[in-house]
């Protein structure tokens, strides 16, 4: 991950990150390259870093004059003789490698000085100068292997230049979006040594995490590294649409099966990500067998009616704390199931998983979890965070919603539909859930439904704050729950139509509600407090469209109307967004809706897809 100048700004931005844990226990192993080209005219610096002090260094953003995301990335660079150089950079997908590769385009005699600059850190942290760091390096055969830390995988360089060994520390480079986010901000690298190559012919370089292998060394390297960028070049040409390659990037091992990323570059999987995005990766782009696996792989973490919502980056237990996880694996599990798609094995694992999950609610589970008199679903107890709208920070819950909130209600009623359809005895819950809806959630005050009702536990106390959450008693579930065609159902499209669409999706609050924050910036007390206070989600895009085209019929022309309106925006935004190809987590809740959070969100570009196939 990286910037279009190539100056990082993140602890993100990094050349070679591995996986130790697949998914999870990501490191940085090389951060960056100094990069230079010597011609008769003298040395030009191809690379820049920015320093404390504000200070960018060497000059090389200066002769960038073009970056192309596709098929890969691709920078060309201009230098005052007239020399041109392209340098490119494919991952092979599946494996912790990456292929660089330098090409001469115009100029005569040039040679290219490649330096490391490496770490051997957790993703999340910052390296500094110490005197542990091993800078030995193992050079046979066009292949250079470095071992910084104990407990940390080795680092291989295949080449076809040539390596000499001048050990080396940079100091003091400075990340100006950790600084934005009130985070330790400056970091030191270890340079091992420098590549050489004559620009004669490409020069090829390959960084590799740990045993990876793949890549021929001497020679031999820049055959084996032009065969990965054809076979790149013919796999993305192989997907149907930029939303299709977006997808993918998410979709993702664990263990001997597979799980979704909620987003790069800090998420691990987590169930609530994964099952909101499993319809809109999977499903929508005929990724079946993908969609069994995941199915398959979160059956297995069932644990007393509730799935785990995430998994942590140090191997520890699964976390067991969210209202709505298992529910949404009921959404897509049982959408599975529809396209025929699964074996007969996997229907009854799905059957009896959902068959679970809906008596573990009725029975009830962890941090209050039950079904309430009513027949609707109660959550929430001090200090903890179950819905999606779930940030903290220390132990203070912003956004608690203790009791019944309004898109927990949705969830259960789709649950209870599905599952009734496998056990005619639960038709009766189903019944007693709608009415308790219809009954105790419309606002006619305001002409709209309440957030959350008996909240915090007591009865009749109501939260009739403006969120968007309300719009999945009508889109982005398979039965809606008000009916699409009653007036109540379009008050609702209506009021978060008025209030919450922005062009990056919806506010998490109206503007004018109380603790209303425009914007999502500042320290990590501040943007946690902001999270869903009024900050824009690119998910709820598609909840609302779909919303929005069924109270109107499901028309043609309400489906060309959305399309041109609300969702041609965002697809536009998977083929030459600031994101190269995907789309991130949030954005400003005032316009000009900047987009903030994490860059690239598995459930946003999830949703547009879903949605997309929808309306065609």
């Amino acid at each position: 991950m990286g910037t279009a100048d190539g100056v990082r700004t993140r602890r993100y931005h990094a050349l070679l990150v591995a996986a130790t844990r697949p998914p999870e226990g990501r490191m940085v192993l090389v951060a960056d390259l100094e990069v230079e080209v010597e011609t008769a005219a003298g040395q030009f610096a191809l690379s820049s870093h920015r320093y404390r002090g504000e200070v960018v260094w060497p000059d090389g953003i200066g002769r960038l004059v073009g970056f192309s995301a596709a098929p890969w990335p691709r920078w060309e660079y201009a230098l005052a003789d007239g020399t041109r150089i392209a340098a490119e950079c494919v991952i092979a997908p599946g494996a912790a490698r990456v292929h660089l590769r330098w090409r001469k385009l115009a100029g005569g005699a040039a040679h290219l000085l490649v330096r490391p600059l490496c770490a051997g850190r957790d993703h999340h942290a910052l390296h500094h100068e110490n005197p542990a760091f091993r800078f030995d390096a193992d050079d046979r055969d066009g292949r250079v292997t470095w071992r910084p830390y104990d407990g940390v995988p080795a680092i291989t360089a295949a080449h076809n230049g040539r390596y000499v060994h001048a050990p080396d520390w940079y100091r003091g480079f400075r990340y100006d979006e950790e600084a934005a986010r009130g985070l330790d901000a400056e970091e030191d690298l270890a340079t091992p040594g420098t590549f050489a190559f004559d620009l004669a012919s490409d020069a090829v370089l390959v960084f590799a995490a740990g045993g990876e292998g793949g890549a021929a060394s001497g020679g031999d390297v820049a055959i084996a590294v032009a065969h990965v960028f054809d076979d790149e070049r013919a796999r993305r040409a192989g997907f149907a649409s930029a939303g299709a390659r977006a997808a993918d990037s998410y979709l993702v091992a664990r263990g001997d099966g597979r799980s979704v990323i909620a987003g790069y570059p800090w998420f691990t999987d987590w169930g609530r990500d994964t099952f909101i995005s499993l319809r809109g990766l999977c499903l929508a782009t005929g990724r079946l067998d993908d969609a069994r696996a995941i199915v398959r792989a979160w059956c297995a973490v069932l644990s007393d009616g509730m799935l785990p919502n995430r998994f942590v980056d140090d191997g520890g237990a699964p976390e067991y704390n969210s209202v709505d996880a298992s529910l949404w694996f009921v959404i897509a599990a049982d959408a599975l199931v529809v396209t025929g798609a699964c074996l007969a094995a996997e229907v009854r694992a799905i059957d009896e998983a959902i068959a679970a999950i809906v008596a573990g609610y009725q029975r009830g589970c962890r941090h209050g979890i039950r079904v309430d008199v009513d027949g609707l679903v109660a959550s929430g107890e001090p200090g903890v965070q179950l819905t999606w709208m779930d940030a903290k920070v220390g132990d203070w819950v912003v956004t608690p919603r203790t009791g019944k909130p309004v898109e927990i209600q949705a969830l259960w009623v789709n649950a209870l539909a599905i599952a009734a359809r496998r056990d005619a005895s639960l038709e009766a819950a189903l019944a007693r859930a709608r009415v308790a809806f219809a009954s105790r959630f419309w606002n006619p005050a305001r002409a709209m439904l309440f957030d959350v009702v008996d909240c915090d536990h007591v009865a009749g106390v109501t939260d009739d704050r403006l969120r968007p959450n309300q719009i999945l008693a009508v889109g982005g579930l398979p039965l809606p729950v008000c009916n699409p065609a009653g007036s109540q159902a379009r008050a609702i499209v209506d009021a978060v139509e008025r209030a919450l669409w922005t062009p990056m999706g919806l506010r998490s609050l109206a503007p004018g509600e109380p603790a209303y924050h425009r914007g999502y910036f500042g320290g990590p007390r501040e943007r946690d407090g902001a999270y869903h206070q009024g900050t824009v989600w690119t998910w709820l895009a598609g909840p609302f469209i779909e919303a929005w085209v069924r109270v109107r019929g499901d028309t043609i022309a309400a489906r060309r109307e959305a399309r041109t309106r609300f969702l041609d925006p965002l697809l536009s935004q998977l083929a030459t967004g600031a994101s190269c190809g995907h789309l991130g987590e949030l954005a400003d809740g005032d316009p000009p809706h900047a987009a903030k959070g994490c860059p690239f969100q598995a459930w946003s570009v999830a949703e547009v897809l879903r949605v997309d196939a929808l309306l065609r």
